[in-house]
This record gives structure tokens, C-alpha cells and sequence, in this order.
């Protein structure tokens, strides 16, 4: 009896129920708190957006000192390329300047074979060119030029300070006296002797844009000596050749001034064979 009765009443009080819970969405407080949790939700939204913004302009300044980076990397580059190209131009006129030695060398060493030859068939002697080139020194009268016995060669040097402007091959005012001084003085004790002019410098970088390295500086130093022994003296161009030796042959130590003053010279080289006529 009593379960029949519950049966009953359970659909009616189901149907009771329906009206408060249709009622609930519109429940201020149920509101309130959804619109508490979309607002959250847009907070942590505009956070995340401002943590990948962050992340962004990170990325964007790493990528700008990459490219800086790059661009130095490709400078340094463009450098070292440069250098190695003056290091070969730098070996490439040595090695044109000892294949002309070794051609002088051999040709003056065929000369002298010749003339040996020539004595003997005319009486069995064997001439020495050195000893008598060596017998006696041009006086020369400067406390600035040495003259001094190399082996079978005399070598006159000129002081560079002297004669040249600092880093260029422009002759000072006085250079050219006592270039012809000198020559008057070589050509008084040595006529026809074959004489080199060769140009040393010190290791000094080089600073004038004007010479691509210390053997063109070199070179141009001895040409311009060369121009005025030429011009204004009795030797003749026969009996001259230029060289240009850069820093290869120091007459000092390049570490002192002292030593890199020695070392900027042009040297007359008087050799023992004559020039011919």
C-alpha cells in the first residue's frame, strides 16, 4: 500500500523541479560566476599574447646581431682575401726579380768564361777581374756615404733619409749633388764597370697609397737615382741596372731607429766586368 503511493508522487514532483532548474540560468549569481571564468580566460589569453610578443622582439634583436655578426664576419673576410693578394703580388715580383739575378749571374759568369778563354788561346793566362777592381776605393768626400768591399763587388751607399722624402721616392733638394758627387768620383776610378742600382728599404708597413709594397717603394727609389746618374753624370745607361730588394737585405738590425735608418739606402754596386761598348 504504502509503495504504490511513492510510485505516485515521484513523476509529480519531478515535474515540481523542472520550473527551478530552468530558472538557474538565469540566476544572477550563476552569471557573476561565468563571466568571472571568461574573464580569467581573457587574462590568461592576453598574457600568453604578451609572452609570444616578448618572445618575438627576442628573436627579432638575435637576428640582428646575427646579421651584424655576419656582416663583420664577411668584412674580416673581405680583408684577409686582400692581404693574401698583396702576399702573392709581394712573391711574385721576387721571384721575377731572383730569376733576373740568376740570369745576370749566369750571364756575367759566361762573360768572364769567355774572356779566360780568349787569354788563354792568346798566352795561357787566366785573368782575375777582381783583383783589380778591389786594389783601390773611390774616395768619396761625405760622412754620410759608405764605401765598403763585398766579396768581389764594391758597394757605395747612399743614405735614403738623405735623399727622400719620408715614405716616397721624391729626391730632397740635396740629393741630387751628392748623387752626382759620387758618380763623378765612381766614374773617375771605375769608367766602364757594370753598376747596379739597388733599393733597400726597412720592414716598416708601408703608409703611401701611392706603392702597393716595400719592393715597389724600393724600386722607385733606385729608378729615381738612377734618372738623375743617367741625366746629369758621364756614366752611361749601358753600364747601369736597376734593382729593387725591398726589405730582403737589411744592412742592420730593423729593431732599432738606428738600424731601419741604415737599412732605407740605395747602394751603388760596382761589378768587376765592364760594360761592353
Amino acid at each position: 500500500m504504502r509503495r504504490s503511493t511513492r510510485a505516485r508522487w515521484l513523476p509529480v514532483m519531478a515535474l515540481a523541479l523542472l520550473p527551478a532548474a530552468a530558472g538557474c540560468a538565469d540566476n544572477p549569481f550563476v552569471l557573476k560566476g561565468q563571466m568571472d571564468r571568461l574573464q580569467q580566460q581573457q587574462l590568461a589569453v592576453s598574457r600568453q599574447a604578451q609572452e609570444l610578443q616578448s618572445r618575438a622582439a627576442g628573436l627579432d634583436k638575435d637576428n640582428q646581431e646575427l646579421s651584424t655578426l655576419l656582416s663583420q664576419a664577411r668584412q674580416r673576410n673581405k680583408l684577409q682575401e686582400d692581404q693574401l693578394s698583396v702576399t702573392r703580388e709581394q712573391l711574385t715580383g721576387t721571384n721575377s726579380q731572383l730569376a733576373q739575378l740568376r740570369q745576370d749571374k749566369k750571364t756575367i759568369e759566361q762573360k768572364a768564361q769567355m774572356l779566360n778563354a780568349s787569354m788563354q788561346r792568346q798566352g795561357g793566362a787566366t785573368i782575375n777581374p777582381n783583383n783589380s777592381l778591389l786594389e783601390s776605393l773611390p774616395a768619396i768626400n761625405s760622412a754620410d756615404v759608405n764605401v765598403r768591399r763585398d766579396g768581389d763587388v764594391i758597394r757605395v751607399e747612399l743614405p735614403g733619409t738623405g735623399l727622400f722624402e719620408e715614405g716616397t721616392a721624391r729626391l730632397r733638394p740635396a740629393a741630387i749633388k751628392l748623387i752626382t758627387d759620387v758618380a763623378a768620383e765612381i766614374y773617375r776610378v771605375y769608367p766602364d764597370q757594370m753598376m747596379g742600382v739597388e733599393g733597400h728599404v726597412e720592414n716598416d708597413p708601408l703608409l703611401n697609397a701611392q706603392w702597393r709594397n716595400m719592393h715597389q717603394l724600393s724600386l722607385g727609389r733606385a729608378a729615381a737615382v738612377y734618372d738623375v746618374l743617367t741625366a746629369q753624370t758621364r756614366l752611361q745607361p749601358r753600364q747601369l741596372f736597376v734593382v729593387g730588394h725591398g726589405a730582403n737585405h737589411p744592412a742592420a738590425s730593423n729593431a732599432t731607429p738606428a738600424g731601419k735608418q741604415r737599412n732605407r739606402r740605395v747602394e751603388l754596386v760596382i761589378y768587376p766586368e765592364r760594360a761592353t761598348r
